[in-house]
């Protein structure tokens, strides 16, 4: 079984904390990670009907009687329990006692913050990063692995993407949205997800967006509200340092997955990918997903931005990182080119940012040092954060 990278955060910060979350998208392998490698930590799952019973019925004497070490699965199914957790944690005061996870992420997550704070320590588990996909035996080409997406179960029962996807969407409607939101008409949300993968890497327009849809601009913020909390799709907001005034101010959207991003496109093989209207996009989504995937697995929360000005100047991602600031351009292309590095020395210039700390990432083969920043190719990406933090 494939170790995940985020496992060696979370039994250092079981020493460190009485509760541990493990929170993510559906089927990004939550329950396999705490099931395989928490040997010691009896499982309970509060989805079967006998357990959720017990623990609703009489909370005090399910924790009693279960004791210490014990993984609470599908948690958010019995709210009323997270206060009791407060108080056994706080009276035996001892690390490590329980471990908690669930597929509705926005429940469990509303009552850790209501009743856990500052006694849970909250770790992220997305889909494979490319660090762990290397680990596989089955070797995959960028392109392939776009196009696949990175949920565990495709590679883990050999599911093709056009099987998985459609399932993977029905379910995602018909469990978490209808959970936080009853949403009458599913097919009119579904176009409305279709709508989003067509703007993915771009900056929300909520008018637009609501025009398109034939929705409020008020459904659009509801409807984007709900892909967020359930791991659909993230923001990634203007970063400012007051280096020009005239900076953009909404925030631009990806998709925590390429596999659904391309399903929702309607892309049918990985060769359609070339030649595709979003390719640039797919490409800048799939890069910035696998560099907060490398910083969510070492248990820390990614500060992680875009940059743009009116004028048209931008850089795909600004992330903040020991106390430096690293300008980075995601390209679909397999050819080199210093016209790559135009906006990041643009921006280099108005910041005083070193340009050995810039970054192009690029879909060919290479690695290079150059005078204006470092040119990578994609194959060097999986141990991006590892490099820069040596």
């Amino acid at each position: 079984m494939l170790k995940r990278k985020i496992i060696s955060k979370a039994n250092y910060l079981l020493e460190k904390f009485p509760v541990i979350s493990v929170t993510g998208p559906r089927q990004s392998g939550k329950t396999t990670l705490i099931r395989n490698y928490f040997p010691d930590y009896t499982y309970y799952n509060l989805e079967m009907p006998d357990f959720r019973e017990w623990a609703t019925s009489d909370p005090k004497e399910f924790l009693n009687t279960i004791g210490e070490k014990v993984i609470l699965d599908e948690i958010q199914r019995v709210p009323d329990i997270f206060s009791y957790i407060q108080v056994f944690s706080d009276e035996r005061n001892t690390t490590g006692q329980y471990i908690l996870s669930g597929s509705q992420n926005f429940l469990l997550m509303q009552n850790i913050s209501q009743s856990l704070a500052g006694r849970v320590a909250i770790l992220k588990l997305l889909p494979f990063s490319l660090a762990e996909i290397k680990e596989l035996t089955i070797k995959f080409g960028i392109e392939k692995l776009i196009f696949n997406g990175l949920y565990p179960r495709i590679y883990d029962k050999n599911i093709a993407p056009q099987d998985y996807y459609p399932n993977y969407l029905q379910t995602y409607i018909e469990r978490d949205v209808q959970l936080l939101r009853n949403i009458v008409n599913q097919n009119s949300f579904i176009q409305f997800v279709r709508l989003c993968a067509g703007r993915a890497g771009q900056i929300i327009n909520h008018a637009s967006l609501a025009n398109d849809a034939g929705i409020s601009v008020s459904t659009v913020k509801e409807w984007l509200s709900i892909l967020e909390a359930s791991y659909i799709i993230y923001f990634l907001y203007p970063h400012h340092k007051n280096y020009n005034k005239r900076l953009i101010k909404m925030p631009k959207m990806y998709f925590y997955d390429t596999g659904l991003l391309c399903y929702l496109l309607k892309i049918k093989t990985s060769d359609d990918l070339q030649y595709h209207f979003a390719k640039g996009a797919i490409y800048e989504n799939f890069v910035i997903n696998d560099i907060l995937k490398q910083i969510y697995n070492r248990g820390k929360v990614p500060a992680a931005y875009f940059w743009r000005d009116k004028n048209g100047h931008e850089i795909d991602l600004i992330l903040e990182l020991n106390n430096k600031i690293y300008p980075i351009e995601i390209k679909a292309a397999k050819t080199m080119s210093t016209d790559y590095f135009k906006n990041l020395t643009y921006y280099n210039k108005i910041s005083g940012n070193p340009a050995e700390y810039s970054y192009v990432f690029y879909a060919g083969d290479n690695k290079f040092k150059m005078a204006e920043g470092n040119l990578i190719g994609l194959d060097y990406l999986y141990d991006f954060i590892e490099q820069i933090n040596k």
